[in-house]
């Protein structure tokens, strides 16, 4: 019951994040960087009598109308939710703290700062299994019918939409948009790393048998033991590897130090990890 309710919290402080960034730094620049937010941007330079949290509310419902037909019900309850509550918080900003110009003139220092906050948020709902829907329900619709891979038809979307911000609002907006999408991918990718920042350890040492009950014992990880050969001295050696998280690496250097400063550790940094008490397969 405590998980449900800090994966509800954390997927509510996620929407809020890329909703402020919507409200306080994009809308006021005309910067449509993608997803049902940039459309609603550039929807509402067409129909200015419906407010921006309105646009988005109505789009959710039309791609989720959309989806249902094409795809069937492939929506995960914590999609719908997380999707209708960015546009509810974006409706709530415009009626409870209205801004009618931008915060500065700098338009690149307001997209970056913007971009971070929004990524970091939608980085925050992604963890939880979660997104906040709307393009991502058109990129579905092009793997299913066309093969093309989710996370491509997700960028296209969003540059077609930074993009078309372009006939709208000049050429200088829609670079700024068009950038915004890219720094928007990599920010969320970065922050993922951060929640999984798992590594492997790879560890020779004269105090195999001591390390290795350490690992399994003491951090309760697991271990594949590797036998080798030095290529220099022809000795025999055991080769440890095993996957941990930064907390519990810091531990097992600390543990290395106090009883083999002569051991040879090498660290890799793991980008995705699947099966066993990791990432599921499916």
């Amino acid at each position: 019951m405590t998980k449900k309710l800090l994966s509800f919290l954390l997927i509510n402080i996620g929407a809020l994040a890329v909703a402020v960034n919507v409200h306080f730094f994009l809308s006021p620049n005309d910067l449509a960087t993608g997803g049902v937010s940039g459309l609603s941007i550039v929807l509402n330079k067409v129909f200015p009598g419906l407010t921006l949290g309105t646009l988005m509310i109505l789009l959710n419902i039309v791609l989720f109308i959309i989806g249902i037909i094409f795809l069937g019900f492939q929506f995960g309850a914590k999609t719908i939710y997380a999707s209708f509550a960015l546009s509810f918080m974006v409706w709530g900003l415009e009626t409870f703290f209205p801004i009618s110009q931008p915060l500065s003139n700098d338009i690149l220092i307001q997209l970056i700062i913007g971009q971070i906050i929004a990524a970091s948020g939608m980085a925050l709902v992604f963890h939880q299994g979660a997104s906040t829907g709307g393009t991502d329900i058109i990129a579905m619709i092009l793997n299913k019918y066309f093969s093309i891979d989710v996370g491509k038809g997700v960028l296209f979307s969003d540059i077609a939409i930074a993009l078309s911000s372009a006939f709208l609002f000049g050429p200088a907006i829609g670079m700024y948009a068009f950038f915004g999408v890219i720094l928007n991918g990599l920010v969320i990718d970065y922050a993922l790393q951060q929640f999984d920042d798992n590594k492997e350890i790879v560890i020779i040492s004269r105090r195999s048998d001591e390390v290795r009950e350490f690992i399994v014992k003491h951090l309760g990880r697991g271990a594949t033991i590797h036998h080798a050969r030095g290529a220099f001295n022809k000795e025999d050696k055991e080769v440890i590897t095993s996957i941990m998280n930064r907390k519990d690496y810091t531990k097992l250097k600390k543990y290395m130090l106090a009883i083999d400063e002569s051991a040879f550790i090498t660290v890799h940094s793991m980008n995705e990890i699947l099966g066993q008490n990791f990432k599921r397969l499916a």
